[in-house]
C-alpha cells in the first residue's frame, strides 16, 4: 500500500501561497488560450506547448494531493485524465474518470479544504469548456448540519467558500456543477455546489449601498449581517440548503429544470422564486417556533439559538437579495431571476408592505412574512391546479399571475393575447413570441439601475475579503 506524505513546506491552510499552487494556476491560465470552446486544442502547432503546461500541471497535482487525503481517489484519476487528452492529440477532454471519483458531499466538514481542476464552463461566467483550478473550502456549521439531518435533509447539497481560482471564476459565477465538466457521458450526479462567500459578499456590498441609496431604515439584525461576512455566509447556507432541496419536491407539473427545455423564461422565474419562497416561509416557520418555545419559558440549546437567528436573517437575505440585486443583474434578455425580484417587489408594494414616498424607501416589518408567504401560496397554487391542465394552458395561467401583478411590455402579444393560430399550433411558436425582455423595469427600478450600475458591476469576481 502506498502511504502518502505530506511535504514538510506544504501546509493546507496556507496552500494558496505555496509555489505548487502558483505554478499550478499559471500553468491552467497559459492553457486557457490555447483551447477552442469546447474544450480541444485544435491548433496542432500549439501541442507542444500545451504538453508542457499539462506536464506541469499533473506534476503540481501531485505534489498538491497529500494535502486533501479526502480527496485522494480523485487526485489520483486527474493526472490520468490529462494525461489521455495529451496523449489523444488535444481533442475534445474527457474528465468523466476523476469527475466520478470526486464526491465532496460525502465529507461536509466546516472548514475542510479541495483542490478542484476541471475542463468545465462556468454558469454566469464563462461558457467556454476551458480547464479551471479552485482551492475551496467547506462551510458547514454545527445548526446547518441539524437542519440538514432532521427535517431538511439534502445530500447533494456542497456548501463552499472560494480560496483562489483561475479565470472562469473571476466572473459572476457562484457555483460548481458536475455537468458542467467536459466527459464522454453523464454519469448520475451526486453533489451540487454554490460558493455561499461570493453570494454573502455580493450581497453585502449590494445591499449596502442600495439600502444607502433608498434611504431605507435597516433592522438591527440585518445590519450586522452587512457588517459580518461569516454571519452573512452561514444564513446563505441555510437559505441554499432549502432552496435547493426544494426544486424537486411539492405540486410539480412539469420538469422543475425546464430552462432546458423550450419554454418561456418566465416558468423559470416562478420556479425559482418558488424554491427562493419555500426557504422564506421555512424560515418563517422555523422562527416562529423557536420564539414560542421562547415565550413559553423553555430554554433554548446553543444551535437551537444559532437556527432562529440564521432563520430570521435568512428572510431578510432573501428579501433584499430580490428586490435589489436581482433586478438590476444582468442584461434584460430572458431575465428570470431579475424578473422574479420585479414580482416579489411589485407584490409587496401593492399591499403596502412596501412604500416608496418622498424618494425613501420604507418597509412594514410586521407585515412582511406574511405577505410574501401569501406571493408563495399564489405559486404553489399555480402548480397544484397545473397538475390538471395541459402545458400550454399552464404557460397561460403563470403569465396571468405575473401580468396581474406587473405590466407587460406594451408591444407584448401574450398581453395583447396570442393568436388562434399560434394557441392551436405546436408550443414553440408561444414560445416564439415571448419578448426578451417582456415585462420591462418600473420606473423605480430604471433609477436604481442607473445608480447602483457601477456597484453590481463591481461584484464580478469578488472574494469574501472584499466586500
Amino acid at each position: 500500500m502506498t502511504v502518502s506524505v505530506t511535504p514538510a513546506h506544504l501546509d493546507v491552510r496556507t496552500v494558496e501561497s505555496s509555489a505548487a499552487w502558483r505554478r499550478l494556476k499559471e500553468a491552467v491560465t497559459a492553457l486557457q488560450p490555447l483551447q477552442a470552446r469546447d474544450g480541444s486544442i485544435p491548433e496542432s502547432a500549439a501541442h507542444g506547448s500545451a504538453r508542457g503546461l499539462v506536464d506541469t500541471i499533473v506534476s503540481a497535482i501531485r505534489e498538491l494531493a497529500p494535502l486533501f487525503p479526502h480527496d485522494a481517489d480523485y487526485l489520483a484519476a486527474l493526472p490520468g485524465d490529462f494525461e489521455r487528452w495529451a496523449d489523444g492529440g488535444f481533442g475534445e477532454p474527457d474528465f468523466l474518470d476523476s469527475l466520478v471519483a470526486f464526491q465532496p458531499q460525502r465529507r461536509r466538514v466546516d472548514g475542510l479544504r479541495h483542490l478542484v481542476v476541471f475542463p468545465m464552463y462556468t454558469q454566469n461566467g464563462s461558457r467556454d469548456r476551458h480547464v479551471e483550478a479552485l482551492l475551496a473550502e467547506a462551510i458547514w456549521p454545527e445548526f446547518v448540519a441539524e437542519l440538514e439531518a432532521g427535517d431538511y435533509g439534502n445530500a447533494l447539497f456542497v456548501s463552499l467558500r472560494l480560496i483562489d481560482f483561475t479565470a472562469g471564476y473571476d466572473t459572476n459565477s457562484a457555483v460548481l456543477f458536475p455537468e458542467t465538466v467536459a466527459m464522454r457521458e453523464i454519469p448520475t450526479f451526486t453533489w451540487g455546489a454554490i460558493f455561499q462567500d461570493r453570494e454573502a459578499a455580493r450581497y453585502r456590498r449590494v445591499v449596502a449601498a442600495a439600502a444607502e441609496l433608498t434611504r431605507l431604515d435597516l433592522p438591527v439584525e440585518t445590519a450586522e449581517m452587512l457588517a459580518d461576512q461569516g454571519l452573512a455566509e452561514r444564513t446563505f447556507v441555510m437559505w441554499d440548503l432549502i432552496h435547493d432541496r426544494t426544486h424537486m419536491r411539492g405540486d410539480l407539473p412539469f420538469d422543475p429544470f425546464m430552462i432546458k427545455q423550450r419554454m418561456p423564461f418566465f416558468l423559470y422565474t416562478l420556479e425559482e422564486l418558488r424554491c427562493d419562497l419555500t426557504a422564506f416561509r421555512e424560515a418563517v416557520a422555523i422562527q416562529r417556533a423557536l420564539d414560542a418555545r421562547t415565550a413559553a419559558g423553555e430554554e433554548l440549546t446553543g444551535t437551537e439559538t444559532d437556527t432562529r437567528r440564521h432563520a430570521a436573517l435568512v428572510q431578510q437575505a432573501i428579501l433584499f437579495d430580490r428586490i435589489f440585486r436581482f433586478p438590476i443583474t444582468g442584461t434584460r434578455v430572458r431575465n428570470y431571476d431579475g424578473l422574479g425580484g420585479q414580482l416579489l417587489f411589485a407584490w409587496l408594494h401593492q399591499r403596502h408592505v412596501l412604500e416608496w414616498r418622498d424618494v425613501e424607501l420604507s418597509i412594514d416589518w410586521d407585515a412582511v412574512p406574511d405577505a410574501v408567504v401569501a406571493l408563495s401560496d399564489a405559486i404553489n397554487a399555480l402548480y397544484w391546479e397545473s397538475i390538471d391542465r395541459p402545458k400550454t394552458v399552464h404557460w397561460l395561467k403563470a403569465y396571468e399571475l405575473i401580468a396581474g401583478v406587473l405590466a407587460p411590455h406594451p408591444a407584448s402579444a401574450w398581453a395583447a393575447g396570442l393568436p388562434r393560430e399560434v394557441l392551436a399550433g405546436p408550443p414553440k411558436g408561444m414560445t416564439d413570441l415571448v419578448l426578451d425582455d417582456e415585462f420591462p423595469l418600473s420606473m423605480f427600478f430604471e433609477a436604481l439601475d442607473r445608480k447602483m450600475r457601477p456597484v453590481i458591476e463591481s461584484t464580478a469576481g469578488i472574494r469574501a475579503d472584499a466586500a
